[in-house]
């Protein structure tokens, strides 16, 4: 039977235009995530069916790994596990 830690997705990895990596944890990406989709509603526009930008930050989160934020800019994140 797979250990639960294999499916915890406690830490993210961000990638983002003109910036190094950074780890943040769930409560800090979902966060990142609110702040982007409240700076740049054109992006979240497939989102609009959730009522407010914590669910769609959340269902962003679950269901995919990169916001478009502009031409040449990205935000990509990935979950990572930093301990055996």
């Amino acid at each position: 039977m797979p250990d639960q830690l294999m499916y915890s997705e406690d830490m993210y990895v961000v990638l983002e235009t003109g910036q190094p990596e950074q780890f943040l944890n769930a409560t800090e990406m979902l966060a990142r995530l609110e702040s982007l989709l409240q700076q740049y509603p054109e992006q979240a526009s497939d989102l609009q069916h959730l009522p407010t930008p914590t669910a769609q930050a959340q269902h962003l989160l679950k269901t995919s790994c990169e916001l478009d934020i502009g031409e040449g800019q990205y935000l990509q994140w990935y979950a990572v596990r930093l301990e055996k």
